[in-house]
């Protein structure tokens, strides 16, 4: 997932889409950033970024922001849609155990009152739909505690809707499952951010009464380091 990408030093992020990066042959360049979050600990002017190419000549950035290497020496993946890509292939593998024996996985599938699309429907015969909505946890606060994850890293309207819309899933009868995936070599254990979003929390809690799952898995990323 991770092949050939090139290394430089980050100067600046800003616009939440765009970041100045220096390279290690001195030359300076703006690259795209895949990440609307505030990326607290994984954009600091000095860290070590990772970013790919893209063929593509239609886009006015050909670069991609994919991974920080802090100066803390944490790992980050700040592309947050590659949490879906993770997650996809953990469901095909049947390796989260409490989403397996689901034979049809769909993905990006229109649902509930809000124009929402859930990160992943699974069916299966005899059993009831599972919607899966999958978000990127990146933001770490060993202020905290060691190790202690958070999402989310900003307030999130986006994410509060997304709360509403499995709790109503919930309530037709289906199975509803909040997933965090961690992409945060650092992070040990993740809460809900009630210091950041007090609404996204409050949704949270009264999601957990009506039945909604939580789970929360850690990309592996001494397989990311691997490839550097």
């Amino acid at each position: 997932m991770f092949n050939n990408l090139r290394k430089g030093t980050l100067i600046k992020r800003y616009k939440r889409f765009l970041a100045d990066v220096m390279l290690e042959n001195g030359e300076s360049i703006t690259i795209y950033c895949p990440n609307t979050g505030a990326m607290t600990g994984g954009a600091e002017v000095g860290d070590s970024i990772y970013f790919s190419e893209s063929s593509n000549p239609k886009r006015k950035y050909k670069y991609t922001w994919e991974l920080t290497h802090n100066q803390k020496g944490d790992w980050i993946c700040i592309h947050s849609q590659l949490a879906n890509h993770f997650t996809a292939k953990a469901l095909k593998e049947n390796s989260i155990p409490e989403l397996v024996g689901y034979d049809c996985i769909q993905a990006e599938v229109k649902y509930g009152t809000e124009n929402s699309r859930i990160d992943f429907l699974l069916k299966a015969d005899g059993r009831e739909d599972c919607y899966v909505e999958v978000k990127s946890c990146t933001l770490l606060d060993e202020s905290r505690g060691a190790g202690q994850g958070f999402f989310p890293d900003a307030v999130s309207v986006r994410g509060q809707k997304h709360l509403r819309e499995l709790m109503q899933m919930k309530a037709q009868g289906y199975r509803a499952v909040l997933l965090f995936a961690v992409l945060h070599s650092g992070i040990n254990s993740v809460d809900v951010a009630r210091h950041i979003d007090k609404q996204y929390a409050l949704l949270f809690d009264q999601a957990i009464a009506s039945g909604v799952e939580v789970a929360c898995y850690h990309l592996a990323m001494t397989e990311l380091q691997a490839e550097h």
